[in-house]
């Protein structure tokens, strides 16, 4: 059994979760309350965690003492609270317990949109000799990674019972067809370096495959 978390722990997770849901929203990748982060809080095991999510429904370009909630790992809230987790915390909690990342990002954006329909038939974005490859820990010369799409089920559940099958831990990302990215990390830092690389990439991607039309 897992100790309970601190309020000192939830309290550090929900300062930097707004810190990230505030750097982000000022990219304009939370369009119409999209989007969700989290943060694991407290000891780890795959059966048993906590982490803080984006409360569901919120505009993430306002601060509000509202914003976030503590879940455990079947998504559901570990205090009593009116707020609703996201939709898709059932994702979150399928890649924390497949790598015991610290922290997961998910946004919507054009470029991450339109490269998971341009890619849709090979199931996974290819991304070849890019020099931001490196942000993943990836030193090889010329790497190529493949970033797995999955379909982008109005069944939530039925996505999360997917992402076994597809995730790479070389690669700390998983889009959803014509949806959006998760990106994750060791920690908030690592998760936010990762998702703005793979936005980078993404964009790269697309305007690449049109200059050789």
């Amino acid at each position: 059994m897992t100790a309970p978390i601190l309020l000192e722990e939830k309290q550090r997770a929900f300062a930097e979760l707004r810190e990230a849901k505030t750097l982000l929203a000022a990219k304009g990748w939370f369009p119409a309350t999209s989007g969700n982060l989290s943060i694991r809080v407290g000891e780890f095991s795959p059966e048993q965690f906590t982490f803080a999510i984006t409360a569901s429904g919120k505009d993430k370009s306002v601060n509000t003492p509202s914003d976030f909630l503590l879940v455990n790992e079947k998504g559901q809230p570990t205090e009593a609270t009116g707020l609703k987790p996201s939709a898709e915390t059932l994702i979150h909690c399928e890649i924390y317990r497949l790598t015991g990342c610290g922290a997961i990002y998910h946004v919507h954006t054009v470029f991450n949109n339109l490269v998971s329909e341009l890619f849709w038939e090979q199931r996974s974005i290819p991304v070849e000799g890019v020099e931001l490859i490196k942000a993943f820990n990836i030193w090889d010369e010329d790497a190529v990674i493949h970033v797995p799409i999955l379909p982008n089920y109005a069944d939530i559940p039925k996505i999360a019972a997917l992402v076994p099958d597809v995730l790479d831990k070389r690669v700390p990302g998983i889009m959803l067809r014509k949806h959006g990215i998760y990106a994750w990390g060791a920690n908030p830092f690592e998760a936010k370096r990762h998702l703005e690389a793979f936005e980078f990439l993404f964009e790269y991607v697309y305007r690449w495959h049109l200059l050789k039309k």
